[in-house]
């Protein structure tokens, strides 16, 4: 095959040939490197976690081809071979890890060999090309991990250059002639692979720069889809959610299909194979009932691990993940493709990503949904929590009327009933503020009838004005005001109310003339104390941070014996039935 080239130059110029006849050679393996690099086989084998042996049999007999070419495109000098063969085994260790070395180092080294089997470096060639691809394939974990892989690449190419030569010197006989060929070629080979090598890691980095980028591009993508979804967690996993959910992940990603399922029934699919996916149907592949038993994810590379048993279904390729709360496994999240062996490590981990932030968003829709009826049982509590002593004067007062007045006891003996009517019977998590100060008016008109004329109300709200708050939120401050406020007053004073409308906000301000409070009360009045049968300023507090926030808190202004002003606002809402 190769004709014994004479060289009357000298080494000199031997040396010189060979270096400038290798670089070529590197040039045409490097611009190989580029084509490849861009090829989605190379691509998705290198973005995946673990290589399938489909995976390792292809990139094998590519590094090997690549091996190969090296062979047939190197320079005859002495009856041996200078060449960039161990390019491609070195490089395909380096990437694919000790299998793909293995067998990259068997091909190559196995065409070395048989080539030229009575070539007196024949045997050192096919030895040394094995050793280079074993070395690299055990290199392989730390390559991977290094951020220095263009430095790592050149410094061990170079060291099996280095132990070529010495195995060409070990074996190849004679040993004269070996020498002699190792001065010719060790120095061009050594370096210019080296190089080859490095520079190819150099062209293969970009798939790991398009990597972070691609990564960095589904962090955010995941979380503008977390913000978009967010609100429909809100109600908890089901078709509907689910189905809305789908659609946003569809919107804002390449995935061919996306599935949510509960334990038991598919809840939504998005994407192809609708026409056999259908929701409410129990659930169709084993492997999701194995994610589900198991809490781990699954990756399904080919049609036959999905199990669909639609004869047609276009899905061959998909990654399933467990959607879980406090650790219990409560559905799943599916992506779809439509070519096998097609899941990548990006993809992996934005399902991995969207699963936790998904989970984590179910765990919090849980705790507003556990929190919202704390907040309910405790208004109920409330609002059918009837204080003793207002109840028991309220009677006394209404008994004695009905003997000196009866058509006053009997109205105040309606507002009594209108006053816990309200309180016990709400339909709605908010009422409007004509609603609140009715019920407020209906308590006051019992007390301004026990405490007569030392009690004066003043009530400014514009009719006009719409605004919907909480119920039972301006009466236990109303009950504050004349029982601690004007209670120990002798004379008696003024309980004023004041909605008005602020630019965004409704304010609301109870206010008295009474005895005051220093700053340690007011202190205490938003401490846990024991409420007993009062209602209190800390719960009418706590409803409202909770509700609106804490800009939304109440805020006290106190000055003994100049009076008390509470004041509290709510964002301008329309009411809404409770769920």
């Amino acid at each position: 095959m190769y004709t014994k080239s004479t060289f009357v130059e000298g080494d000199g110029i031997i040396l010189d040939i060979a270096l400038n006849n290798l670089t070529h050679r590197i040039t045409l393996i490097l611009m190989i490197a580029f084509l490849i690099s861009n090829t989605s086989i190379i691509k998705r084998a290198f973005l995946k976690q673990n290589l399938s042996l489909r995976d390792i049999i292809v990139l094998s007999l590519i590094f090997g081809a690549m091996g190969i070419l090296g062979t047939y495109t190197g320079i005859e000098i002495n009856g041996a071979l200078a060449n960039s063969r161990v390019v491609g085994v070195f490089v395909g260790g380096l990437l694919g890890g000790p299998l793909v070395g293995l067998l990259t180092g068997i091909i190559t080294g196995l065409h070395r060999y048989l080539i030229d089997i009575n070539g007196f470096t024949a045997l050192a060639c096919a030895l040394a090309t094995f050793i280079a691809g074993i070395m690299s394939g055990k290199l392989s974990g730390k390559f991977h991990q290094t951020p220095q892989k263009v430095k790592m690449a050149f410094f061990w190419g170079a060291i099996s250059e280095v132990l070529q030569m010495f195995i060409i010197l070990l074996i190849s006989k004679p040993y004269s002639d070996a020498l002699e060929l190792v001065k010719l070629i060790g120095i061009p080979m050594i370096f210019s692979n080296a190089f080859g090598i490095a520079a190819f890691i150099a062209i293969m980095k970009n798939i790991y720069k398009e990597v972070e980028t691609e990564a960095a591009y589904q962090s955010q993508l995941s979380l503008q889809i977390a913000d978009e979804t967010l609100k429909y967690f809100r109600t908890g996993l089901n078709e509907e959610t689910a189905l809305k959910i789908a659609k946003i992940i569809k919107k804002y990603t390449n995935i061919d299909a996306i599935a949510f399922t509960d334990c038991e029934k598919i809840l939504a699919h998005v994407g192809v194979a609708g026409d056999h996916h259908n929701i409410v149907e129990p659930l169709q592949t084993s492997i999701t009932k194995e994610v589900i038993e198991s809490g781990e994810y699954k990756i399904c590379s080919t049609k036959n691990e999905i199990s669909c048993t639609h004869k047609r279904c276009p899905l061959k390729a998909a990654i399933i993940v467990p959607l879980k709360k406090k650790d219990q496994v409560i559905g799943t999240l599916k992506l779809y493709k439509k070519t096998e062996h097609s899941i990548t490590k990006v993809e992996i981990q934005l399902a991995l990503g969207l699963a936790r932030l998904f989970s984590t968003q179910l765990e919090l829709s849980d705790i507003d949904a556990q929190k919202e009826l704390l907040t309910k049982a405790e208004l109920k509590a409330l609002q059918s929590q009837i204080n003793p002593h207002f109840l028991f004067n309220a009677i006394n007062t209404i008994a004695y009327l009905i003997r000196i007045d009866p058509n006053e006891g009997r109205r105040l003996l309606l507002h009594l009933g209108k006053y816990f009517r309200n309180n016990l019977d709400s339909k709605y998590d908010d009422v409007s503020i004509h609603h609140e100060i009715e019920n407020v008016n209906s308590y006051l008109e019992i007390e301004k009838a026990r405490f007569g004329s030392k009690l004066t109300v003043n009530v400014e709200l514009d009719q006009t004005l719409e605004c919907d708050l909480p119920p039972l939120i301006i009466q236990p401050l109303v009950e504050n005001a004349i029982k601690h406020g004007l209670g120990n007053k002798l004379e008696g004073g003024t309980v004023k109310i004041i909605v008005q409308e602020e630019k965004d906000d409704i304010s609301i301000v109870v206010m008295d003339d009474g005895v005051g409070m220093t700053q340690s009360v007011q202190q205490y009045c938003f401490s846990n104390h024991d409420k007993k049968s009062s209602i209190g300023i800390q719960n009418v507090n706590d409803r409202l941070v909770h509700k609106y926030g804490k800009d939304y808190s109440l805020r006290i202004k106190s000055e003994v014996n100049v009076g008390t002003h509470v004041y509290f606002k709510v964002p301008k809402a329309r009411r809404s039935l409770s769920v």
